[in-house]
């Protein structure tokens, strides 16, 4: 005869397992995914901009869906640009942020893709990066809400900032919160801005 103790218990189990299981799926489905490295040793995200690097154009694309553009800089074996990618970019709150107000646009130090530059000069990654004058991966390169005065401009003398190097999660979102929330026309500096914050979220004794 079956044993109704023994199936209580099972049905309890069956139960504490089904729950278990539903737990881990939903949070594997909240997580954010790494970057996957490319060919040319580049992590990226799958949510970054597919472009054909005419920077122009990429201005426009962002500007058409409220956003702003941003460029990344990086190279192959580069262990700060990795880091920006599978430690600051998957932090929730930040993916989030980057996500809904810039399209980002990956440049290869070393690269040999054609890129056109926003003066409409057509010519490589590389000699794009040695004309802007960058000199360290990363740099993320912040571009204006609007650049229809400055035609003619290459992306070096329209850029409205530029942070060279990886720097902590909270130093990364309040250079994008700088720049999305227009603070810098103000008149504050970025420095500024960065201690007014620590000050604010200071927790009071």
């Amino acid at each position: 005869m079956f044993d109704k103790y023994y199936f209580k218990r099972l049905c309890i189990i069956s139960v504490s397992i089904f729950f278990i299981l539903a737990t881990a799926t939903l949070s594997i489905a909240g997580a954010i995914s790494q970057p996957v490295k490319g060919d040319d040793g580049i992590y990226r995200h799958s949510w970054m901009t597919e472009t054909f690097l005419d920077l122009q154009e990429d201005y426009q694309s962002a500007k058409a869906n409220g956003k702003r553009l941003v460029v990344f800089v990086e190279q192959k074996g580069c262990i700060y640009c990795r880091k920006i990618q599978t430690e600051i970019l998957v932090i929730p709150k930040i993916n989030a942020y980057v996500r809904k107000h810039f399209e980002v646009v990956q440049v290869d130090m070393w690269g040999a893709k054609e890129i056109t530059d926003f003066d409409g000069e057509v010519t490589t990654e590389k000699e794009l990066v040695r004309k802007w004058g960058l000199l360290f991966t990363p740099t993320i390169v912040f571009f204006p809400e609007n650049i229809d005065s400055m035609q003619g401009k290459n992306g070096k003398e329209i850029a409205l900032a530029m942070m060279p190097g990886a720097f902590g999660e909270y130093t990364f979102i309040a250079m994008f919160e700088w720049i999305q929330k227009k603070i810098y026309k103000n008149g504050e500096h970025f420095q500024k801005y960065v201690i007014r914050k620590s000050q604010k979220n200071k927790p009071k004794n």
